[in-house]
């Protein structure tokens, strides 16, 4: 079935195309990102939504979207009560979001608007997701690029999930990708490493990054330290058995030291006195068993954060969204499951 846009989109009418943008003071680009990717989407000929998600922004970010709402019913707002994070509020797009296929893209222009016909066309293909995949990345310091480039490699080797290298969230999914994503419901979440995990047929295709058009970097190095953990934690347990071999090496050499020293002291005369290469052993053996309590720790962390069952994020207020019954999921036409 062919899916059209006519227009403003009404209530019973299908959309086939929802983009989720989440946001978090973003004030200074968020009305060019809309303009481009309302120039895009109206390019491709079908139906379609743009979900913002303000994640407890501190500027205008939230007013200026209700002013585009105001003009523009495919312009939908959901606006969290404070700040819950990048991967939440992508989380949140997801819930929300009706179309047929649904498009992940920042606010902050580095990943180009103009790529969305090209994955639709690779989905019209068969595929199920398609994510953008950096060829290169300007704008960014060596140490950034390197960092990022260890990050997904070391990624890659822990896990058995194959997460692409040099991709981020910015994809498009078909609905039942979407449906499998919105029923996980971890806490910990890292977005790409899901999807890999879900399956599906997927593709790339492949895009300069630009610098940002705007605004301060929302990564800085602390959030990324924190998403690396997130992505570790979450899709491989070989840390742990890494301490636990680590544990069982440090026993052994220590056990090995205690027969040097005990056979230095009852069958030789080169022992000496003094504390200073026992007080150096013991810095670094309560050093390594402080670091491995780290890694546990990071685990057990998670898991008292999962056995609360708070939810994921909580929603002030929505925008040109009528009514519950519009962005239901199971609300598709006859036919939907075709891709043309």
């Amino acid at each position: 079935m062919c899916w059209q846009q006519k227009g403003a989109i009404t209530v019973n009418e299908p959309i086939f195309l929802s983009v989720i943008v989440p946001m978090y003071n973003e004030e200074e680009v968020i009305e060019v990102t809309y303009n481009r990717l309302r120039a895009v989407l109206q390019t491709i000929g079908e139906s379609f939504e743009i979900v913002f998600v303000n994640d407890g922004s501190r500027d205008r970010t939230a007013s200026i979207v209700r002013n585009i709402c105001a003009r523009d019913r495919t312009v939908k707002l959901v606006d969290f009560s404070r700040n819950f994070g990048h991967q939440i509020a992508v989380t949140a797009g997801m819930d929300h979001a009706s179309g047929r296929v649904v498009v992940l893209i920042d606010a902050d222009l580095q990943d180009p608007p103009e790529l969305i016909a090209d994955m639709v066309a690779k989905w019209r293909e068969g595929y199920d997701v398609v994510y953008g995949k950096r060829i290169e990345r300007k704008g960014e310091s060596w140490f950034k690029k390197a960092t990022a480039a260890m990050f997904y490699r070391l990624l890659r080797s822990m896990t058995s999930v194959n997460i692409p290298v040099d991709t981020g969230d910015f994809r498009l999914m078909d609905r039942k990708v979407c449906d499998a994503l919105t029923q996980m419901r971890e806490r910990s979440r890292f977005i790409r490493g899901m999807v890999s995990w879900a399956g599906f047929k997927q593709t790339s295709v492949e895009y300069v990054r630009e610098e940002r058009f705007a605004g301060e970097t929302k990564y800085p190095l602390r959030k990324m330290v924190r998403l690396s953990l997130d992505a570790i934690t979450s899709f491989s347990t070989k840390p742990l058995k890494i301490a636990g071999i680590l544990g069982f090496v440090l026993s052994a050499v220590g056990f090995i030291y205690l027969l040097v020293v005990l056979f230095q002291h009852f069958f030789t005369n080169s022992t000496e006195p003094g504390w200073t290469s026992l007080i150096a052993i013991s810095l670094l053996f309560n050093g390594i068993t402080l670091s491995l309590l780290g890694v546990l720790g990071e685990y057990i962390g998670r898991i008292y954060e999962e056995t609360k069952g708070r939810p994921l994020y909580l929603v002030s207020d929505k925008v040109n969204f009528p009514g519950e019954a519009q962005v239901t999921r199971q609300a598709q036409p006859v036919g939907a499951g075709a891709r043309d």
